[in-house]
């Protein structure tokens, strides 16, 4: 590999790794996104969405032409104890100075119908819209090795309620 290409490579590794954030209060840093196999029709995105202002702001929505459906998912415990997905219908309030976990096992962004695999080390094009703060890019990458073996929920195969990523 030559030095211009490693330089770059370099550069566009350091600037993933940067909190990504617009004109706003709003930040989002730790963004990573995984699917279960390179066969995966659904994989996930996790992150932190931080409020450094002074007011509320909610989290709404999100698009990414990764997946033919895309949706703000929770996990929750139903009567007989078995975990099942939810689609999160009006997001998340970030309070001031507050933040959102978005993280395995609890809320996530939830990609299905995937237009391509998941390969570890490409980027994911996440758009996070937000009552105040507007539309942010995200850049998230996808990072494989954070899923651990016997640790990790399969989302391909996980109930996720009457959601249609066919059309």
């Amino acid at each position: 590999m030559s030095f211009k290409t490693t330089l770059l490579a370099a550069i566009a590794a350091f600037s993933l790794a940067l909190p990504a954030h617009a004109d706003s209060d709003i930040e989002v840093h730790d963004a990573y996104a995984m699917a279960s196999s390179t066969m995966a029709t659904a994989g996930a995105a996790f992150m932190i969405v931080h409020n450094h202002g002074d007011t509320a702001d909610r989290l709404l929505t999100v698009t990414s032409e990764a997946a033919r459906l895309v949706q703000f998912h929770t996990h929750v415990i139903d009567a007989n104890g078995v975990a099942k997905m939810e689609h999160v219908i009006n997001g998340w309030e970030i309070p001031p100075g507050g933040e959102v976990l978005l993280e395995r096992g609890g809320n996530h962004v939830m990609f299905m119908g995937l237009t391509a695999p998941f390969v570890d080390g490409d980027t994911v094009s996440v758009t996070l819209v937000f009552e105040h703060a507007g539309e942010i890019v995200v850049e998230v990458p996808v990072d494989l090795a954070r899923m651990q073996m016997g640790d990790a929920m399969d989302h391909a195969t996980m109930d996720h309620g009457d959601a249609d990523a066919s059309n």
